[in-house]
C-alpha cells in the first residue's frame, strides 16, 4: 500500500486482521508497517502507539456488536437473531473480544444486544423483572454456547473420541440398545449450530411462555 492511500480504517483494518489471525502478541508497530508496507512512523501518526492501537481496537470492537439488526416475523424470531448474531460476532473475533474484556468493557460491549432484547421482550409483552431474566437468560446462553464451542475447538485430540465411544463401547450400547437411534445419532459429529438455536428456541419459548 502506499504511504499516500494509508488512512486511520485503512490501518485498523490490518491490525485487526492480524489480531484475529496471530493474537495481541502478534500486533507489533513493526509487523504491522510490514503488512501496510509503509514506515512505522506513519502507522504512529495515524493511530499513535501500540496502546493508543490497542484502544481504538477495542473501541471498534465494541462500536461493531452495535450494529446487530434483528430481524424475524415475530418476537420470539427475532430475539432468537439477535442471539445467532451475537453468537457469529464473538466466535469471529475471539482475540479482539479479549482485548475489549481485559479493559473492563465487557458490559459495554454487550449493551446493545441487551437493547435489542429488550425492546424485543416489550414487544411480547414482557415488563419489568421478568424482560430482565429473558435479556440475561439470553445473553449468558450465548456466551456460555461460545465458551463449550471454543474449549471444544481448543481441546487436544481425545483417543477414543466421543464418537467412538457411542459407537463401541459396550457398556453404552447396552444402555442405548432400546433406542439405537439415540446411539447412533450421538456418535455423530456434534452440530454446534444446531444444537445452540435449538437451545435457544426453547429457551425463548419458555420465557415468553
Amino acid at each position: 500500500m502506499a504511504r499516500s492511500a494509508l488512512t486511520r480504517d485503512g490501518v485498523l483494518d490490518t491490525a485487526a486482521a492480524l489480531v484475529r489471525e496471530h493474537g495481541p502478541a502478534a500486533l507489533t508497530m513493526r509487523r504491522l508497517a510490514a503488512e501496510l508496507g509503509t514506515a512505522v512512523t506513519s502507522i504512529y501518526w495515524h493511530v499513535g502507539n501500540r496502546e493508543q492501537l490497542l484502544d481504538a481496537l477495542v473501541e471498534r470492537t465494541v462500536a461493531d456488536l452495535g450494529t446487530l439488526r434483528p430481524h424475524g416475523a415475530d418476537p420470539a424470531e427475532r430475539i432468537v437473531s439477535v442471539a445467532l448474531l451475537l453468537r457469529r460476532a464473538l466466535r469471529d473475533r475471539p482475540h479482539l473480544v479479549a482485548m475489549v474484556h481485559e479493559r473492563g468493557l465487557t458490559e459495554r460491549m454487550f449493551l446493545p444486544a441487551q437493547r435489542a432484547l429488550i425492546h424485543e421482550a416489550h414487544a411480547a409483552g414482557l415488563r419489568g423483572g421478568r424482560a430482565a431474566e429473558l435479556v440475561r437468560a439470553v445473553q449468558f446462553q450465548v456466551v456460555g454456547h461460545v465458551l463449550v464451542e471454543r474449549n471444544r475447538e481448543r481441546s487436544p485430540a481425545q483417543s477414543p473420541a466421543e464418537t467412538e465411544l457411542w459407537a463401541t463401547d459396550p457398556v453404552t450400547a447396552q444402555a442405548t440398545e432400546a433406542d439405537p437411534e439415540l446411539a447412533r445419532t450421538l456418535a455423530e459429529p456434534v452440530d454446534t449450530e444446531h444444537l445452540f438455536v435449538l437451545g435457544v428456541r426453547a429457551l425463548v419459548t419458555g420465557l415468553l411462555g
